[in-house]
């Protein structure tokens, strides 16, 4: 099970709030761009794709990319930008054997409950030596995260996450391999105020998972600080790439 529920207000908030655009989609196209080899008739996995705004991103980007969107939440796949979107999850993907070209998890990883598992399931939907391209914050490596700055206990919940090892384990012990690992700064909002104004509690899980006083006393630290701090909002994350 996921560690949210991504129920209909969870999927509200998703929409509204985690869609990246202009420098924070540029930043990630070029990442992917790198391991992705993007050609006509390439099939990719977008595996939790959300509301499905990266699979819609992967066919702006790439001309003649198939995208197979796959989502458990039925809340989720009623507000996908991006259709079709079928029911799944990543230890029952519901497409036949060796199949898939490259697969996308983007903030996933952390909800899958048997890493070992989905690894072993990736292994049978992917053709031989396709690319996993996971985009995660991993336990341990937060430092780039800007809402730890003022929500820090939210540290401690990104603690919980599977580390880098955990997941390179769960999927050397199906065949998988590491062959990069990379750090992506992505422009999240033009300036502190927009993020405040955009931000929604429910569309973060870590944010979810702190206590109402550690988020309201967070809240005011954003908000203090957009009130004084100009530039954009930059995070950093993760970009694990297996074979």
């Amino acid at each position: 099970m996921a560690r949210i529920a991504y129920d209909e207000g969870d999927a509200a908030a998703f929409e509204t709030n985690r869609h990246l655009s202009g420098d924070g989609l540029s930043a990630w196209r070029e990442a992917v761009g790198r391991h992705l080899d993007p050609h006509p008739g390439q099939r990719l996995l977008d595996l939790g794709s959300g509301t499905g705004s990266w699979a819609r991103a992967f066919t702006a980007w790439f001309h003649g990319v198939e995208v197979l969107a796959v989502e458990p939440s039925a809340a989720m796949r009623a507000r996908s930008v991006y259709l079709p979107v079928i029911a799944g999850h990543a230890a029952r993907v519901p497409v036949v054997d060796g199949v898939v070209d490259a697969v996308w998890m983007s903030t996933v990883i952390h909800h899958v409950p048997d890493l070992t598992a989905a690894a072993h399931e990736l292994r049978r939907v992917v053709r031989p030596g396709a690319p996993v391209l996971i985009r995660s914050v991993f336990a341990g490596r937060h430092d780039g995260i800007g809402l730890v700055r003022f929500f820090p206990e939210a540290a401690a919940v990104l603690d919980t996450y599977p580390s880098v090892e955990d997941v390179e384990a769960a999927f050397a012990a199906a065949g998988f391999r590491t062959v990069a690992l990379e750090r992506v700064a992505q422009t999240t909002a033009a300036s502190l105020p927009e993020a405040v104004a955009m931000l929604r509690r429910d569309a973060h899980t870590p944010l979810k998972l702190i206590s109402d006083e550690a988020y309201d006393a967070g809240l005011v630290r954003l908000r203090n600080a957009a009130a004084t701090e100009p530039g954009p909002v930059v995070d950093t994350l993760d970009l694990l790439v297996l074979r």
